[in-house]
């Protein structure tokens, strides 16, 4: 077991697909069983965009279901939902007094909602609520509150965690040392995931695979796998095929080598590669899918496994909010 302190938090706004699988949560889970993990479900953070508590409730359930069905090691991960953690809101008070504002006018996601507003002639924080503003102070509080050493992000997410080391820096400086400074930690680059229509795989294209969706809708889904225009005789480039694409990220070494194969080949048509990559997908997720609709089918049991997290989680976060409380308050 590694001693550095892993933290790394999901936001609950709808079900993941098999690329946010492929990218971050199967890391994570891998990684969770040689780190001790702080492992929160962001509800607060949804608050942003999401208005319906119900809605958010459902997505927590799912969230928290798919982890655990994926095998995430609950001994050594610490599964918690945010908004169970009162002192999350304290430290975020708290970190609001020493964050220049000059620091949030820089957040990305703020500058994307300025230069949207732009473009459309419409007022510079038309529909920016303070929530979206604020967004990288509660994420600093996530961060700092449970001594994290390392966080794992996406490239396009590390200004979250600089952040995080510059609100720590700031503190330290003000009231001497007080938090651990986190380091951000960049996937390991599992290449592009893509969607149905050869893009990045992402909602935003309408072109992602749910990854607990039934047989017969993943079926389906594969099925409209959009592909070249090559006969079954024809050989083909395994490298330039979404079916080949996915597939390896699923499969072993020795079944993606005999794949290639079969592409380069020839006498073998992208209807019959398409049902081969169902096939691997659906014997690899189906025991964690059924898990996953058990929980969900049993949602007390969610209820009991977030509850021992947040009790494990507000341990430690207990004794930070002391040494903040001193540090500032005397």
């Amino acid at each position: 077991m590694s001693d550095e302190i892993v933290l790394t938090g999901i936001k609950p706004t709808g079900m993941p697909h098999l690329g946010n699988y492929i990218g971050a949560l199967k890391p994570l889970i891998e990684r969770a069983k040689t780190h001790k993990t702080f492992m929160f479900i962001a509800d607060l953070h949804a608050l942003n965009t999401i208005h319906d508590a119900t809605q958010i409730k459902q997505h927590t359930y799912e969230i928290a279901a798919l982890l655990i069905a994926l095998g995430l090691d609950l001994q050594n991960a610490i599964l918690f939902r945010q908004s169970d953690i009162d002192e999350i809101y304290q430290l975020n008070t708290m970190l609001m007094n020493i964050t220049p504002k000059g620091l949030m006018n820089r957040a990305h996601s703020y500058k994307a909602a300025m230069d949207k507003n732009i473009a459309a002639g419409a007022d510079v924080d038309a529909g920016v609520n303070m929530g979206l503003y604020t967004y990288p102070v509660l994420m600093s509080a996530d961060i700092l509150l449970y001594n994290a050493d390392i966080v794992p992000v996406g490239a396009d997410q590390k200004q979250h965690v600089e952040f995080a080391r510059d609100i720590a820096g700031y503190f330290n400086n003000t009231y001497g040392e007080t938090f651990k400074v986190p380091e951000p930690v960049i996937g390991t680059e599992t290449g592009l995931v893509v969607g149905l229509d050869g893009r990045k795989m992402s909602k935003s294209y309408d072109n992602t695979i749910a990854l607990f969706a039934p047989a017969a809708e993943l079926k389906k889904k594969i099925m409209r796998i959009i592909t070249d225009s090559k006969t079954p005789d024809e050989p083909k480039d395994p490298d330039a095929s979404t079916i080949f694409q996915l597939y390896k990220h699923f499969a072993t070494a020795d079944e993606i080598a005999a794949f290639a194969d079969m592409f380069r080949a020839g006498g073998m048509g992208y209807g019959t590669a398409k049902t081969m990559l169902f096939e691997k997908i659906n014997s690899v997720l189906a025991k964690p899918r059924a898990e996953y609709e058990r929980l969900m089918s049993n949602t007390n049991e969610i209820d009991a496994i977030l509850a021992d997290g947040a009790a494990r989680a507000r341990d430690v976060a207990a004794q930070t909010m002391r040494r903040v409380r001193q540090a500032m308050l005397g």
